[in-house]
């Protein structure tokens, strides 16, 4: 049977980083300020109670598994999002889909018996 997207050993490599990169609330936020645009370290620290270096740090672990990308404008290095890792990240997580398909049935299907049998009882 051939391997399916996420068991292929190169697809299992770049989700594990991306889950790794993901898997810190701070990156998390990061991540979704910039949805709303490109943003200076200075601007992405500021809701956070840690330092400018703290925060670059982030930043390198997010560009490592290619969440952003980091420019350079004279003195100003702005990161940008680029949200297709985690489109990888969405596509293996939609291989559960039919699991909860099939789950959510069976569920209909119970209460589909218990209602019967309570209509049966009088109740």
């Amino acid at each position: 049977m051939p391997l399916k997207y996420a068991e292929r050993p190169e697809t299992d490599e770049r989700l594990n980083a991306v889950f790794s990169a993901l898997a810190d609330p701070t990156r998390r936020a990061i991540l979704s300020r910039l949805r709303d645009g490109e943003a200076s370290v200075k601007t992405l620290a500021e809701p956070f109670e840690m330092s400018l270096p703290a925060v670059s740090q982030h930043l390198k672990v997010l560009e490592r598994v290619g969440l952003i990308s980091r420019g350079r404008e004279a003195q100003w290095r702005p990161a940008r999002l680029h949200a297709s890792p985690i489109k990888d990240v969405a596509q293996w997580a939609y291989g559960f889909r039919e699991y909860w398909q099939e789950t959510f049935e069976r569920l209909d299907d119970l209460l589909d018996e218990l209602q019967s049998e309570e209509m049966k009882k009088g109740g």
